[in-house]
């Protein structure tokens, strides 16, 4: 439902539009642009995406919070705020009241950007992977808000699966434990996010965005607990990391944070940054073509959704 007198969310006229007239909406996270991209490829990438977007016929809604008020899509100006400021917050959801009454700048990660989707009643997220319980859990207790969100918020959130630096069989347990619906877009696996898959085999598949969008019908129809729908698409064979480099680099990564200390919210940049530079860029790559992966596919879902 569009909330146009929400003085904390403010849609974009094309987002605005599109949720009045029913037209089909997708959300953006705006953390790959401030946090995951260097510049100036990070605008470009923003760019793109909501290009892919509209050309499938839906309407992009990136979403991040400028000067404390929640923005649901973004003009050119926006987004080049977002691609270029230096001191962006990265807002999970708690930091969104506090970003609010601060009048803070920041952008969005996929536990404020299915939040705040929810919200303004956008149904459809894509991202690149998702957060989850991290390697050592039972020695710090560390796992992603993301999972907590995606437990209370009606969202369907595409995805390559979770960051292969984390535990990926423990997420899918907490993911089920918490009433989490994952289902393989046209695989039996879960994808390894810069692999193909990650080997842990799950328990739904689909294959094509009418059936992901009968799923979302079923939920409403059943009620129950307000949880998300997670569509494990896959990053193609042909464009995944190769995966004895994947492994050796995140094997060294892992001893690096353990030899430095590196812990808390340090880890996650700090892994992917070692990925990053360890396989010469090429992990890089392989997120890029996940998310355009994921982007189109939620844009199919998106037009299914609206064709309700």
């Amino acid at each position: 439902m569009h909330r146009a007198a929400d003085p904390i969310l403010r849609p974009s006229d094309e987002v605005a539009e599109a949720l009045a007239t029913g037209a089909p909406v997708m959300a953006l996270e705006s953390t790959i642009i401030s946090h995951g991209l260097p510049q100036p490829r990070n605008l470009e990438v923003a760019r793109e995406l909501e290009d892919i977007v509209r050309a499938a016929g839906a309407v992009p809604a990136t979403i991040a919070v400028l000067d404390g008020v929640a923005h649901v899509g973004l003009n050119d100006v926006e987004l080049e705020r977002i691609a270029t400021e230096s001191d962006l917050r990265k807002l999970s959801q708690r930091d969104l009241p506090v970003a609010a009454a601060l009048k803070a700048s920041g952008a969005t990660t996929v536990s404020a950007t299915s939040f705040l989707a929810a919200r303004a009643g956008i149904r459809i997220f894509a991202t690149g992977g998702l957060g989850g319980v991290h390697r050592g859990w039972i020695q710090e207790q560390d796992e992603s808000a993301d999972l907590d969100t995606l437990a209370r918020t009606r969202i369907t959130i595409v995805c390559a699966g979770v960051k292969s630096i984390l535990d990926v069989p423990a997420t899918l347990q907490r993911l089920e434990t918490r009433g989490v619906t994952v289902a393989g877009y046209r695989t039996d696996t879960f994808p390894g996010f810069y692999l193909h898959s990650s080997g842990e085999p799950i328990d739904w598949r689909i294959e094509s965005a009418d059936e992901a969008a009968a799923i979302m019908r079923g939920q409403d129809a059943f009620g129950g607990q307000e949880s998300a729908l997670i569509v494990a698409n896959p990053i193609p064979v042909d464009q995944q990391l190769d995966p004895a480099l994947h492994d050796r680099v995140l094997g060294e990564a892992l001893a690096a944070a353990d030899r430095e200390g590196v812990t808390g919210q340090k880890i996650t940049p700090f892994l992917l940054g070692y990925l990053v530079d360890g396989t010469g860029g090429a992990s890089l790559e392989a997120n890029l073509a996940a998310v355009r992966g994921n982007v189109t596919l939620a844009a199919q879902i998106a037009l299914s959704w609206s064709r309700a």
